[in-house]
């Protein structure tokens, strides 16, 4: 059994009575190496709502900042997606929000992040966020077209017609 392996076993068998701190400890440890198997085990204690929030949050950012595999970054868009949209504590769900603005370019994060910042339900927290991630994206044609969709909102219609504005996409286009 190699380090990778003996650190994934603490966490999977020693974990459920440790401190956030500690779990944050052998996370960190496991992070400074370069194994494929990381990245899927990271997921799997993104996506286990018995994680505390703080470690969670962590997995999140390393996911969001550290270097993927190309391979990886569609993996982990849509694993932020689906953390996005379901019922996760707010911080959680924003900072999922958050770091879709570095998985644009993955296949189906810009219809979930334009879905949720037209959702009007939503807070305006998630809702912004949203929409500054899409803005991230910049001018591609499904961005233009959502944030046109966000321009006749209530609550973010200006902000989306000034970034359109920004692209140089005049009013009357938009």
């Amino acid at each position: 059994m190699d380090d990778v392996e003996q650190l994934m076993q603490v966490i999977q068998h020693t974990w459920s009575n440790a401190s956030p701190a500690s779990k944050l400890d052998v996370l960190m440890d496991l992070e400074r190496r370069r194994d494929g198997r990381i990245v899927p085990f990271l997921l799997q204690v993104l996506a286990d709502p018995g994680q505390p929030s703080e470690v969670r949050v962590h997995v999140l950012k390393r996911l969001r900042n550290g270097p993927l595999a190309a391979d990886d970054r569609s993996t982990v868009g849509h694993a932020l997606s689906q953390l996005m949209s379901n019922g996760c504590n707010l911080d959680l769900r924003l900072q999922a929000v958050l770091a879709l603005g570095e998985f644009t370019d993955v296949n189906g994060v810009l219809p979930a992040l334009g879905s949720l910042a037209l959702e009007p339900q939503e807070s305006i927290d998630l809702r912004y966020t949203a929409f500054t991630s899409l803005e991230r994206a910049g001018p591609t044609p499904e961005c233009v077209n959502l944030l046109r969709q966000l321009s006749k909102d209530d609550v973010l219609g200006r902000s989306a017609r000034s970034a359109l504005v920004r692209w140089r996409l005049d009013e009357m286009d938009a």
